[in-house]
């Protein structure tokens, strides 16, 4: 049984400067200031190709209310490119230790 869901997006053309622009407007911030609610992991890189986005949602819903109301408007809004969207389960995971 999944415990939680892997969303990767590759945004193809979209850059590290829209992307800070657009965590800003969404209220959530670079190293982890301001997590998305229901995300326990966020992890991006950029190559040529564009951006690669890997996250570890509790539940697909959490991720779909957040991306409905935050990703969605603030993307159109700093011209964020749409990105190819893909969902894993997941079936354990471990975080840091404080």
């Amino acid at each position: 049984m999944a415990i939680a869901v892997e969303v990767s997006f590759h945004g193809a053309e979209a850059t590290l400067d829209k992307y800070f622009e657009q965590i800003k407007l969404m209220g959530t911030g670079p190293e982890g200031a301001h997590p998305a609610p229901g995300c326990l992991f966020h992890w991006i890189t950029s190559d040529q190709g564009g951006l690669r986005v890997t996250d570890v949602w509790k539940t697909r819903e959490e991720f779909d209310r957040f991306a409905n109301e935050k990703i969605g408007p603030t993307s159109e809004q700093v011209g964020m490119p749409k990105p190819q969207i893909k969902f894993i389960e997941v079936d354990n995971f471990l975080t840091a230790g404080s």
